[in-house]
């Protein structure tokens, strides 16, 4: 399957570019940036053209890898999955239930197919974790996730202005989702910089707690991600470095489903319901009150 790159930033080249430039049975073709001197900047690291072109770029792929802002990547995956293009999307797929509506919706009109790349959903620890969790009946679990922007090459204006919540929030919703079930309201309270904190409602009774940040002490970042129940706590460790692999399964993945018509579980569906427990935090965090994902 021919691929392009859409972004020109850190993760765009040493994640997406990288995999694919490496990958046995994708193929990198090109760049495309809103910057054309970036762009062939980027594509020459990989030996392949760099434009500002997206028609150009789109008529010449069979998908679209997607490294760009989230309110950047709702739209140009609009066009990419109209001109019949795969996406494999980065998370959140956008920052607005509305606009995730409009990219879903583009996807099903079109029949292509989809992966959003939560980078944890693809490690082989976490597909071990989720089968353990399926097979115990579970009664809560917690994600705390405390990061530090600053000084890393994630220090991007929309991080900066939409925070953990919509950032790191997306990454423990992929693993508390599929081991405890949809979420259906939240409860959200701010802590000092962007940290947030929510209380998750699931089905059945069973609860999550979930807070993230990125503007702690260095000495405070770390990961904890865990679920309980009658087989006592299952915790899912840390793994960090592996992000260029896990993008190459993200790719294998999303051309299996393309060739299998099948549905992934990362499809752009559950992106967008993603999204929807995103937007009922930040409502939450304005109103101080509980609410209704959805509602």
């Amino acid at each position: 399957m021919r691929f392009g790159v859409l972004g020109t930033g850190f993760w765009a080249t040493e994640v997406h570019a990288k995999s694919l430039a490496g990958h046995p049975d994708a193929e990198l073709v090109g760049v495309w940036g809103r910057d054309l001197a970036k762009a062939k900047a980027a594509g020459a690291q990989f030996d392949v053209p760099g434009t500002d072109h997206l028609d150009a770029l789109l008529a010449d792929v069979d998908a679209v890898s997607f490294a760009l802002p989230p309110d950047v990547q709702a739209p140009l995956a609009e066009r990419a999955a109209a001109a019949g293009k795969h996406l494999l999307l980065e998370k959140p797929v956008a920052l607005s239930v509305a606009a995730a509506d409009r990219v879903v919706a583009a996807v099903e009109d079109a029949g292509v197919a989809s992966v959003v790349f939560f980078t944890n959903r693809f490690r082989t620890a976490t597909s071990t974790w989720l089968e353990q969790a399926s097979r115990t009946t579970l009664a809560g679990g917690a994600v705390t996730w405390l990061g530090r922007l600053a000084g890393s090459p994630f220090e991007t204006p929309w991080r900066l202005e939409h925070g953990a919540l919509w950032d790191i929030g997306p990454h423990a919703l992929s693993l508390l989702v599929p081991t405890l079930g949809p979420v259906s309201a939240v409860q959200a309270g701010a802590g000092q910089g962007d940290t947030v904190h929510l209380v998750l409602t699931h089905p059945e009774g069973r609860a999550s707690t979930v807070t993230v940040s990125a503007t702690v002490a260095e000495l405070a970042t770390g990961i904890d991600t865990w679920v309980h129940g009658d087989a006592g706590r299952l915790v899912l460790l840390p793994e960090s470095g592996a992000a260029v692999e896990a993008h190459a399964v993200a790719v294998d993945e999303l051309q299996a489903a393309a060739l299998t018509g099948g549905v992934h579980p990362c499809d752009v569906t559950f992106g967008r319901d993603v999204v929807r427990v995103l937007e009922a935090a930040q409502r939450s965090l304005a109103t101080g009150c509980r609410e209704t994902v959805g509602g």
